[in-house]
């Protein structure tokens, strides 16, 4: 995500600092007001001016830097910059070296907006690029490729400012430790704000007279964020009891949520998958419960409101990356893949739990829009929609929202059908926009809207309910329905025209298991064998081309190049953590959808690479990128869920499937000291991990194995499958025991071979810790099993 605007964190620059304890600081400070940094990188060449504007549409560049050899849309973005970028790596740590300059390192990623305002004001400036040229050596970093660079530069900039977010920039030495960080800088010194060619130069100021003053404050900052970075298992620390964990946590999301649109903050408002799905794991341990009700209200409120906000795009499917108001009505426009593949999962089991089809539609509004707009056709998925685009094909300049928004005369002009039978000639466009809330003058508060972009248009929101609109014009509920659908896919056929926004048509690893899991989890609860198809078509793009079979170590990017080619870098990045943990539970999510072994087979390959390369042996837990890489300062084990979930959440449940597929008691000892690692966060502040917290139930209820005996194809099977598909059972694995002795899931499971058909029907047994129910073969019969 990309949280910046002009002044919204100040940053301090330190001439002199004494570290009176881990992570507190006495200094003399310069007060260095900023907000958030983008990327770039430089070659010489090229000769024509880069047109002003923001993204504007060029002519052949006068620039041309060591970004152009790059696959990542981030650092190409910046490839025609006056600045002299290079890309994270070893040439760039030489220079610094040799010439003993200072390191400017500017992260961010290709959707993000103010990352494309700190390129246009600072980095096409040729001003600021000669400072750049002259005083630093300048690195440009895509966080989506290196989050393991990211981490650990964006964990001083927190520590050291009041916040943080992208673009990010910081200021290294040349041996790669922090000194100064922030956000987005403006160009120029404003009334409260020092604009960053002044920030540049003070720096270069204090290098000069400073020097060994900075390095000393330099070595002191990075030990003291090792020491704050340090998770681990304190003395003879176990697994915190689950019951307090989720108290806790439930109470915290409690306290904080919006009773009247639902969320858990004021604003801006984030689609939080993991507060969801931590609820309705909370309703389904305590269904009985006044707190277990309250739970799923909270859950299935904030979905609909989201729903019916203008964070979904009700025109094109998906939803956006967040509202910057309390109704989740004005959004920031990007979207992003992996709150696509989170969503419809979560939507599809709020449908599983409530039987409102609303849900269902929801998700597989979804899926449609990653379907047509965000899928490579050899398989994966992309990873982000841009927030900005041009108006027009005439247009100079990209605005945010452009391709999205609506004047209410485009409205009119587009939507002229009269009613049939109405007196007062009514149109389409008067339905439309009484049921989306589209005014003359536009509908976005000027306090949303700082830069008048959009000013006069409306973003559509439910404004009414269905059965509210169709009593305002006397419509039976289908016809209306009719009527809405037939505006918003004409809507579509106009938007179609518009030029679209930058796609980011990278494609990593993590993301797509996020993906491949919201089409498994959702083709199985909505019994659409389409989605089952899609996830598996795109598991075979993983194998295919994130995969290294010979080491059995997973890539984290490729890319789309050339007529559509998947490409990869001639450096392939690494697999992190978190490449290998979305891509496990993807894998799981797939075998339960599909009931094929061989993504079990994978699945166990890539936890024990996982295991080799990524598990602390001292302190316990998982680390976020493996040992070997002398450019990062520190390993790092991120300590609560985001956009994202936390890597080491998703590990606890991974091992704990993993250990009821493939009978590894060790793994879940495993997942017991990952949850003892981050004992002392989950029991004070458990609404940072609800993930994790989530995954305390999991680990002391432990998992139910729910096997299945009979044929894949049979109609009795299907029934029983259906059976389980329709019930919210989260701590549950299904596996299916089809007879063959000799099958992957018999030869670690040597319990299967005891189970059998009942009466020669299709059978259903619910084990735990590998002793089995009395067999049962109807539907009936299993639902009291599973509830």
């Amino acid at each position: 995500m990309c949280i910046a605007s002009p002044g919204v964190c100040s940053l301090c620059f330190v001439t002199s600092t004494s570290c009176s304890a881990p992570g507190t600081y006495e200094a003399n400070w310069y007060q260095l007001t900023c907000v958030s940094p983008c990327r770039t990188v430089f070659l010489r060449g090229g000769i024509a001016m880069a047109s002003g504007g923001k993204g504007g549409q060029l002519s052949s560049p006068r620039y041309t830097n060591r970004l152009i050899n790059e696959k990542s849309p981030y650092l190409l973005q910046h490839a025609h910059n006056p600045v002299d970028w290079y890309p994270w790596g070893q040439e760039a740590f030489d220079k610094a070296k040799k010439e003993n300059k200072l390191i400017f390192l500017s992260v961010g990623y290709s959707t993000c907006h103010w990352c494309h305002v700190m390129e246009e004001e600072s980095f096409k400036n040729k001003e600021i690029g000669r400072i750049l040229n002259e005083n630093f050596v300048c690195i440009k970093v895509d966080r989506e490729e290196r989050p393991d660079v990211d981490k650990v530069y964006m964990t001083f900039v927190q520590a050291t400012s009041s916040g943080g977010g992208w673009p990010m920039s910081v200021w290294l030495t040349p041996d790669l430790k922090p000194f100064v960080g922030g956000t987005y800088f403006p160009p120029d010194d404003g009334i409260y704000r020092v604009g960053f060619k002044t920030v540049l130069l003070r720096i270069v100021d204090q290098w000069k007279r400073n020097k060994e003053a900075l390095l000393e404050n330099s070595q002191r900052i990075t030990d003291a964020l090792l020491t704050r970075a340090e998770v681990g298992i304190r003395s003879e620390e176990s697994p915190p009891p689950s019951s307090e964990v989720m108290t806790r946590c439930f109470q915290q999301l409690s306290e904080s949520y919006d009773e009247e649109y639902g969320g858990f903050s004021e604003f801006p408002k984030f689609p939080t998958p993991v507060n969801l799905n931590f609820l309705f794991t909370y309703w389904a341990l305590h269904r009985t419960s006044p707190d277990g009700a309250r739970a799923l209200q909270m859950a299935l409120h904030t979905l609909k409101m989201m729903a019916y906000g203008g964070i979904h795009d009700h025109i094109a499917q998906g939803f956006h990356r967040y509202s910057t108001d309390q109704r989740w009505h004005v959004p920031h426009f990007e979207k992003m893949l992996y709150d696509q593949g989170q969503l419809a999962a979560t939507y599809a089991k709020a449908f599983q739990i409530s039987g409102d089809e609303f849900f269902a539609d929801v998700a597989t509004d979804i899926l449609l829009y990653v379907s047509r707009d965000l899928s490579d056709r050899a398989g994966g998925f992309y990873s982000a929609e841009d927030a900005d685009s041009y108006r027009t094909a005439k247009s100079k300049e990209k605005q945010e929202g452009a391709f999205c928004v609506w004047t209410a005369e485009e409205i009119r002009a587009f939507l002229p059908d009269p009613l049939e039978g109405d007196s007062d000639r009514k149109t389409l466009a008067d339905i439309f926009m009484h049921h989306y809330g589209v005014k003359e003058g536009g509908n976005v508060s000027p306090m949303k809207d700082p830069y008048n972009e959009l000013k006069g248009k409306n973003v559509l929101i439910v404004q009414y309910s269905l059965e509210l609109t169709a009593a305002r014009f006397g419509l039976e509920l289908d016809h209306l329905k009719a009527l809405l659908a037939k505006s918003r896919e004409r809507l579509s056929e106009v938007r179609a025209q518009r030029p679209r926004p930058h796609l980011d048509s990278k494609m990593l690893a993590s993301w797509n298991g996020l993906m491949i899991s919201g089409f498994a989890q959702s083709g199985a609860i909505l019994g659409k064998e389409e989605y089952i198809s899609r996830a598996t078509c795109a598991a075979d793009f993983l194998r295919s081309h994130l995969f290294d079979a010979s080491s059995g170590r997973l890539l984290r990017s490729c890319y789309r190049g050339k007529d559509n080619i998947v490409e990869q870098s001639t450096m392939p990045i690494q697999g992190f953590l978190e490449d290998y943990v979305f891509v496990i539970q993807a894998l799981f999510d797939l075998y339960e959808a599909s009931l094929n072994p061989s993504w079990l087979e994978w699945a166990l390959q890539l936890q024990h690479k996982q295991d080799e390369l990524f598990w602390d042996n001292k302190g316990f837990a998982y680390f976020s990128s493996e040992a070997g890489d002398s450019s990062l300062l520190f390993r790092l084990k991120d300590d609560q869920d985001g956009a994202e979930p936390n890597a080491n959440s998703v590990a606890v449940t991974n091992l704990l499937r993993a250990a009821c597929y493939f009978g590894r008691v060790d793994w879940v000892e495993k997942a017991g000291q990952i949850l003892a690692a981050f004992s002392e966060r989950l029991l004070k502040i458990p609404v940072s991990l609800p993930e994790m917290a989530r995954a305390t139930a999991a680990f002391h209820h432990t998992l139910k194995q729910v096997v299945i005996c009979g044929d894949p194809e049979g109609d009795d099977t299907k029934e029983l499958l259906r059976c389980i598909r329709s019930i919210f059972s989260p701590n549950k694995v299904l596996m299916l025991a089809d007879g063959d002795s000799t099958g992957f899931l018999y030869c670690h499971l040597p319990f299967l071979s005891s189970l059998e058909k009942k009466d020669g029907k299709a059978t259903a047994y619910v084990c735990e810790n590998f002793a089995c129910s009395l067999p049962v073969t109807s539907s009936q019969e299993l639902r009291k099993l599973l509830l």
